[in-house]
């Protein structure tokens, strides 16, 4: 394939994407329901086809040869080996910020991780184009599924109780099946990938002034009830190549509280982060400090632990 000809193709695929982008936007509420889908698939061809053109795809494959034998779902949820990955903001579609992070650092991610929030916007959805993206790169994709309730839509979805209230109690509607329908087109979405994905689900829900889901607003149980209910919901559809990833607070503690239990969860993240000088109640703390001092609490549940956000402030002092 010569390079004017794949630079032709690529551009038409722009050209197309950006057609089909303008007019769903055009035509409003209309681009719901099957319009929306073939949006969705529309862009996951797309980046299958960016994907097959990545000059860097080859020799990615390479450098990630010995974690074939690593990546089937067995593996992944009893590991042998540490699995390191990383997040960029910059990265949407093509990852190409994450591959130049790994050029910089002379090493390649076998986890690739992103956020995703829940509600009715088509970014909402599941991130098909995403975890394909990343699969197609050789690695794992990672989720944090944020359960941001206020962003459905009520005119949509006029059984949902008002925004100003939707918050308080939330997650007892998630376990009482209020939520099933955006489970129901998240999951037949994930239908199409047929690989290995961590989803992080409503972490730090032990935190009380971060998140919505927090304990400002739902009781411990209401949050074991709530992942429980996803889990099995899942599960009960077929859905068998999710990788589950509980991840509190670390610094809040109540830990068992709020486990969903052994066959709820695959493995244990909490973010280890350091923001020195930069507020009044944070200083330049050690791993140790910040991580080790907890780590019992958290290996007693026998789970591989991940550290699941990990980073050091530039400002407010030498990191």
């Amino acid at each position: 394939m010569s390079k004017i000809y794949r630079i032709g193709i690529t551009v038409a695929a722009i050209i197309i994407g950006i057609l089909l982008i303008k007019f769903l936007t055009n035509i409003g509420n209309q681009s719901k329901g099957p319009l929306e889908d073939l949006f969705v698939k529309t862009g996951s061809y797309v980046s299958d086809l960016e994907q097959y053109l990545m000059d860097e795809k080859s020799a990615r494959y390479k450098e990630l040869d010995w974690f074939v034998s690593h990546s089937n779902l067995a593996k992944l949820k009893s590991p042998t080996k540490i699995i390191f990955g990383a997040f960029d903001n910059k990265s949407t579609y093509d990852y190409q910020s994450i591959i130049a992070l790994e050029k910089s650092l002379n090493t390649t991610f076998p986890m690739i991780h992103f956020y995703t929030a829940w509600g009715s916007e088509l970014g909402q959805r599941f991130p098909l184009t995403q975890v394909k993206a990343v699969h197609d790169l050789g690695s794992i994709p990672m989720i944090t599924w944020e359960p941001w309730l206020i962003d459905f839509d009520q005119e949509a979805h006029p059984e949902l109780r008002d925004v100003e209230t939707r918050d308080k109690g939330g997650l007892r509607d998630i376990a009482n099946g209020v939520y099933d329908f955006y489970l129901e087109k998240w999951m037949l979405d994930l239908k199409q990938f047929k690989h290995p994905v961590f989803v992080r689900m409503g972490h730090e829900m032990n935190d009380p002034y971060r998140y919505t889901w927090g304990p400002q607003n739902n009781k411990p149980e209401d949050f074991v009830a709530a992942w429980q209910h996803v889990v099995n919901y899942f599960k009960k559809s077929g859905i068998d190549n999710i990788i589950w990833v509980w991840s509190p607070h670390i610094a809040y503690g109540s830990f068992d509280a709020y486990y969903p239990g052994d066959e709820y969860v695959d493995w244990v993240g909490v973010g280890t982060l350091n923001y020195g000088t930069v507020a009044t109640w944070s200083n330049w703390w050690t791993f140790e400090e910040i991580f080790g001092r907890y780590y019992p609490g958290l290996d007693k549940f026998n789970k591989p632990i991940m550290l699941s956000e990990f980073g050091s402030l530039a400002v407010g002092g030498d990191r």
